[in-house]
């Protein structure tokens, strides 16, 4: 059986990537199809995390055991099939490829083809320029905040949150009527 992934990234609206492989392959052979279809080096640690429907993190596959001594089973990509943890089309994943800056692609199985094999993953689908894979933690902060400033300053009212901007100081009280500081 073939697994047909798409990835996309909250940083580049016009970047896709599809890439078909077998489903016995392992997360490190996924992992490796990804980098080489946007160019990346295969340096840097990374990470894969199994999602639910809202996107949020369930499963962790890692590239190295980093010796978690918690309770939760450590799937390492080198080891772990794909289809060992994917089974339905619709899954959501998500592959960090920058750990210092939370940096990654949004993927989601697309399609499983039964009855075809592949010896090797294969990029079938190539759009628009990969994000880079690293940044400057100088200029990613600079333009959170600016993002985070541009957000507040388009998206919310203060009288919308508040209220009404003008308030009557009868209304609002001292504050401290009710505190006891003994």
């Amino acid at each position: 059986m073939v697994y047909k992934f798409k990835l996309v990234s909250d940083e580049v609206s016009n970047f896709s990537r599809e890439i078909e492989i077998d489903a016995n392959s392992s997360f490190l052979q996924l992992r490796n199809a990804i980098l080489d279809s946007v160019g990346y080096s295969k340096d840097d640690i990374d990470s894969f995390f199994l999602c639910d429907d809202e996107w949020q993190r369930q499963e962790e596959i890692t590239l190295e055991d980093m010796g978690s001594s918690s309770d939760q089973d450590i799937w390492l990509m080198e080891d772990t099939p794909l289809n060992e943890l994917i089974e339905e089309e619709g899954q959501k994943l998500v592959f960090v490829f920058d750990y210092m800056t939370e940096r990654s692609f949004f993927m989601e199985m697309k399609e499983a083809i039964p009855g075809k094999n592949l010896a090797d993953p294969i990029c079938t689908v190539k759009r628009g320029k990969a994000p880079e894979q690293s940044v400057d933690l100088d200029e990613f902060e600079k333009q959170i905040d600016h993002n985070a400033q541009k957000l507040v300053a388009e998206d919310l009212d203060i009288e919308e949150l508040y209220g009404d901007s003008q308030f009557n100081d009868d209304e609002i009280g001292s504050g401290f009527d009710d505190l006891n500081f003994n």
